[in-house]
């Protein structure tokens, strides 16, 4: 019903593929777009595009999101990759992270490629994301305690 695809000359349905970061071919989606009139408690999980020009207060995790001037997010954020022009309140971890100008993030930033444009604020530790941290032995504990007696 809403997902129209275009007919070949044959009369078979034909859709569009676009190239996967693994180089495997893949059907072209859509964005899912919320807009500024709905207001969402709860979580967001999902394998697409998310465009949220909304109030979310929950954690939102998709593969691709982005939050318009006035979208914002009350909780964590878990993404490939993160386009901000609204305001999120919470951690994010992504890939990739852009802040544009009408930024407003007060939370921790997790990353391999982040970047700000003037004007955008940012409150809260940027950290690159590791890949596989090497282990670290365990170190035996050494405590000193001081009794004063009276």
């Amino acid at each position: 019903m809403f997902n129209k695809q275009a007919r070949s000359e044959g009369g078979s349905r034909a859709s569009a593929t676009i190239p996967g970061a693994d180089g495997a071919r893949r059907a072209a989606q859509v964005a899912s777009l919320i807009t500024d009139a709905i207001t969402i408690e709860g979580n967001l999980t999902g394998d697409g595009e998310l465009q949220v020009d909304c109030v979310i207060r929950g954690d939102v995790s998709v593969s691709r999101l982005s939050v318009g001037e006035s979208g914002r997010i009350e909780g964590a954020v878990t993404a490939e990759a993160v386009e901000l022009r609204g305001a999120v309140t919470g951690s994010i971890t992504a890939r990739h992270i852009r802040l544009y100008a009408t930024a407003r993030v007060e939370g921790d930033i997790t990353h391999d490629h982040l970047t700000m444009d003037s004007g955008a604020r940012f409150e809260g530790r940027s950290q690159r994301l590791t890949r596989d941290p090497p282990a670290l032995p365990a170190a035996p504990v050494a405590v000193a305690v001081a009794v004063a007696v009276a």
